[in-house]
């Protein structure tokens, strides 16, 4: 049997499952995501309701009434190719026509009256074999043959008005088709059983997608952190767009705006909300706070059938570039294959770990064609496990340090005393806010353990390690209720003390 997977055509045996599909296809899929299945493009064509005429002046878009005469209707969907490539066949202050195409519709010599923005299918000559679509510029009064169903009005124009006033004999219909919207797609089913058995002419969507602007380099390396596990989580959806939320909070500056028409991919950069993604199902004006990221080439249906709280398996192109955490061997291999020419700096050394590329984001990359990197000695970035018991503390780490959207961290040491068994590092008063109580110990901190002063003390988002067990005080100094442990060091600690105050410590979460 012939079915598409993602566009592509692909024929099967019969009683083929989803999961064969995706085998014999080696689509892109991520376990435990929702994939899409429409029943075949007649399935999804009865519930389009809007067409795009494409001119050589400019695209008009019709919209088909609502519970409109059926017999004109059906004469519409199935024979509006039959449009493409004819002349604009004349044109009047009231009018304009396009045409003939053939038909089976029955013709009346009665005279109607018609509005301005009506779409007719006139019968030139009374005859079906001279069938017209006919675009009324104004209200008017004119004979053509139109059968008596509604007058022959079968659709409205809601788009592409100036294009119409500007049409001339000499114009040509180069192209129809229908505009997909939500509502086209939602009769299709969301599942996530890759046992489904599928059918001829079925089409089956794996993944999404998007492809990235060059003009927002840092609203697209946002979204590149938020999919990077090639699978993100829908946190809320509605009929004009799908959001995702799991950068909530994480700022970045205003950059490229453009229309959010549907299929677009933005970041709101200001304002409540801020670090969320939005991807829009149907077309919405342009604001000062979503900066583009750029827009669904694929799978725009997946986001049409999925729900909130599905998870959903994400492709974007380009990929993301990202030398943090590489050795500068390996990241001199990675950055070749894109043509990017490396500077080492810092630890030079094939095994040095890169802990800052300069510039930062892969689209600047792409155009600028070459990275500095520098290196550290292994041995001196720091591994940390962060505690599931702590979502709020583990997020402020993760904010203040970088690690929300990167591999490679960095805290600046605070406090540092020889002897002292104990480092402080720089918090955020700004980001602290709301650190409540979470995880405080009980008995004693153990050698490694971070922690940080929660809100109960006057020194909040103090981050801090002890390097030797204490039965009394927090990594900060803090009595035991102020003192939220987030998570313990498993690599490095050896190497923490000798750091110094001021200094940097780069830190990872990346297992070692």
């Amino acid at each position: 049997m012939l079915v598409k997977v993602n566009g592509e055509e692909v024929n099967l045996p019969d009683g083929s499952t989803i999961k064969d599909a995706i085998d014999a296809t080696g689509a892109p899929y991520q376990d435990g995501c929702v994939l899409g299945i429409i029943r075949g493009k007649e399935e999804v064509e009865r519930h389009v309701d809007k067409y795009k005429l494409k001119t050589n002046r400019g695209s008009i878009i019709i919209e088909l009434i609502s519970g409109g005469p059926e017999n004109l209707i059906k004469t519409w969907k199935t024979r509006y190719k039959d449009f493409e490539n004819r002349r604009v066949r004349w044109t009047t202050s009231k009018e304009a026509a396009i045409g003939p195409i053939k038909t089976e519709l029955e013709p009346t010599h009665d005279e109607f009256e018609y509005e301005r923005w009506d779409v007719i299918l006139s019968l030139s000559g009374f005859t079906a074999e001279a069938t017209h679509l006919v675009l009324s510029k104004d209200k008017h009064q004119a004979v053509y043959g139109a059968p008596r169903e509604n007058r022959g009005v079968f659709a409205q124009v809601v788009g592409g008005k100036k294009t119409i006033m500007n049409l001339t004999d000499e114009d040509t219909i180069k192209e129809v088709k229908p505009v997909l919207e939500r509502k086209s797609i939602v009769k299709s089913a969301a599942i996530t059983n890759l046992d489904t058995e599928i059918s001829p002419g079925n089409e089956i969507f794996t993944y999404t997608m998007v492809k990235a602007s060059d003009k927002s380099p840092q609203s697209v390396e946002h979204f590149f952190a938020l999919s990077e596990p090639e699978k993100m989580k829908i946190d809320y959806e509605s009929d004009s767009f799908v959001g995702f939320y799991a950068l909530q909070g994480l700022e970045t500056p205003p950059e490229f705006i453009d229309q959010r028409k549907r299929g677009t991919v933005t970041l709101r950069n200001k304002g409540k909300g801020v670090g969320r993604v939005y991807i829009y199902r149907e077309d919405r004006v342009s604001i000062p706070s979503h900066s583009l990221v750029g827009k669904v080439h694929k799978g725009m249906e997946l986001l049409d059938i999925a729900e909130n709280g599905d998870y959903v398996t994400f492709k974007t192109e380009p990929q993301r570039i990202m030398a943090l955490s590489l050795t500068q061997k390996d990241a001199q291999e990675l950055l070749s294959q894109y043509g990017i020419e490396q500077v080492r700096e810092g630890l030079q050394d094939d095994q040095a770990i890169i802990v800052l590329q300069e510039p930062k984001f892969t689209m600047d990359m792409l155009g600028q064609k070459k990275v500095n990197t520098v290196g550290i000695h292994e041995d001196e970035l720091i591994h940390i496990d962060l505690n599931q018991k702590t979502p709020k503390s583990s997020w402020y780490f993760k904010k203040i340090t970088g690690l929300l959207d990167s591999p490679v961290g960095s805290l600046k040491v605070h406090f540092a005393f020889p002897g002292m068994k104990v480092m402080m590092f720089e918090g955020s008063s700004k980001e602290s806010r709301g650190l409540i109580p979470e995880n405080t110990p009980k008995g004693k901190v153990n050698a490694g353990e971070i922690g940080l002063t929660n809100m109960s003390r006057r020194h909040i988002g103090m981050l801090g390690v002890r390097f030797e067990d204490n039965d009394e005080f927090g990594p900060t100094g803090e009595p035991f209720e102020g003192t939220n442990i987030i998570g313990k060091i498993v690599k490095g600690i050896e190497n923490l003390e000798k750091f110094k105050e001021g200094e940097t410590v780069y830190v990872t979460t990346k297992k070692p």
